[in-house]
Formats: C-alpha cells, sequence, structure tokens
C-alpha cells in the first residue's frame, strides 16, 4: 500500500454518464485522493519518460511544429523529463518527504505559523500552471517538526496535477498524521492559469481555500491567524 491510500477516504462523486463538455470549466473537485489507476508504478521512472517523449514527438507533430529544427528536436525528451522528474514528481510516493519529530522541549504552546511558501501546480482540467501561496499552522500536541518540513509538505503535493480544493485538504492532511494533531490550519491563495490565460481570461482573480481543524476551528482562532497573515 502507497503512502497515499493511507489517507482518509472520502467518497467520490458519481461522475457515470457525464461528459468532459458537460463540466467545462467548472472546479470539479472529485475526492480526497489523486485519481491514480492501480497499476501507476507498474513502468520505471525511465520507462515512463521515454513512452511521453514518443507520445509528446507525436503532439507536436499534430500540431505542425517541425521536429528537426534545432530548438525543436530535443523538446519531447526534455518534456518527459521535466513531468517525471519535477512538476508531477509528487504522483510517486517514494517522492513523500520524510518527517522526524522532535519532543517540544521548547514548550511552546501557541500556533506556529509558517506563511507565503511559494508553490507550483499544474491544473488537472487543462495541465497549465497553478501559481499561489500557502500559509500553514499548527499547534504542537508535544511534538514539533523542522520548519522545511512544512514547505517540504506543501510542494509533494503541488507537484501533481491538482485542484486547489484537494491540494488543501491532502496538505491539511499528512500535517495531522505526521504532527499527531487535528490542529493544523492550511490556507492557500493562487491564481488559475486556465482562468487568466485562457477560456474567460480573466487576469484579475485569485481562489483561496482553507481547512481549520480542531482548536483552529473557532472564531478567535480564526481571526488571530488571519492577523499574523496580514502584510
Amino acid at each position: 500500500m502507497n503512502k497515499q491510500q493511507t489517507l482518509p477516504k472520502q467518497i467520490n462523486q458519481d461522475l457515470n454518464g457525464i461528459d468532459y463538455q458537460d463540466i467545462g470549466d467548472d472546479h470539479l473537485f472529485t475526492g480526497l485522493e489523486t485519481p491514480l489507476k492501480a497499476d501507476a508504478f507498474k513502468l520505471s521512472d525511465q520507462e515512463k519518460k521515454d513512452r511521453i517523449a514518443i507520445l509528446f514527438e507525436e503532439i507536436m507533430d499534430v500540431i505542425g511544429l517541425d521536429l528537426t529544427d534545432d530548438s525543436l528536436k530535443g523538446t519531447p525528451k526534455r518534456v518527459a523529463k521535466m513531468y517525471i522528474d519535477e512538476i508531477f514528481s509528487g504522483l510517486n510516493p517514494r517522492n513523500m518527504p520524510k518527517i522526524a519529530l522532535f519532543d517540544n522541549k521548547y514548550r511552546y504552546n501557541q500556533m506556529l505559523v509558517e506563511k507565503n511558501i511559494t508553490f507550483y501546480s499544474n491544473c488537472e482540467h487543462h495541465f497549465v500552471p497553478i501559481i499561489g501561496k500557502a500559509h500553514v499552522a499548527y499547534i504542537s500536541s508535544g511534538k514539533v517538526i523542522g520548519l522545511s518540513k512544512l514547505n517540504r509538505i506543501v510542494q509533494y503535493y503541488a507537484k501533481r496535477p491538482q485542484v486547489q480544493e484537494r491540494l488543501t485538504n491532502q496538505i491539511a492532511e499528512a500535517l495531522k498524521a505526521a504532527l499527531k494533531t487535528d490542529d493544523v490550519a492550511v490556507i492557500i491563495d493562487a491564481k488559475h492559469l486556465c482562468v487568466s490565460s485562457r477560456g474567460i481570461k480573466d487576469d484579475t482573480s485569485a481562489t483561496v481555500t482553507t481547512f481549520y481543524g480542531g482548536k483552529f476551528n473557532t472564531p478567535e482562532k480564526i481571526a488571530e491567524l488571519q492577523n499574523y497573515l496580514k502584510d
């Protein structure tokens, strides 16, 4: 069982009989877990790169690009490497950051906030970038983790085809599991290029999603957290 399968299950929306054109540009969120095939890791990373390079070369050929041009002939392999090693590396549970917990010897029992974590993800509906900032917070239940691990958890889940609602919840559930507490909060503020560069072409809007768990799910704690996030 991979690490993604240890996350709590959520009933997926029944999409039987729904055509993708009916969905259109709606921000559909079908479940907590990233939709993966049962044999998603049957191929090695190199085998995936080799296959993607062939397929992407076909795409370039179909849209009419000259693949003999010096600037283009290496593009299929570059895209394949980028997909597997970089922007979609969060699909592979082997890349989940290893989390080490430490005793809270400081006896710090207030919220810890790591704000303005810059991330780049990709919309799973159009495979164009989502660019945003994540703010994460937790209250120690007796254990703490290194600050960089908070960033790494955000980056791990961002590096896959995503929906912002799912990304928010995945980060929160990973933090709850790692820190052994429900007292976590996640706020994401992001720009979706599927909105700004195509379709409606609205370049000024942004999307905000939140998760408030445990002690954070009170008006007082939400207000306190929001105050910390003010520039």
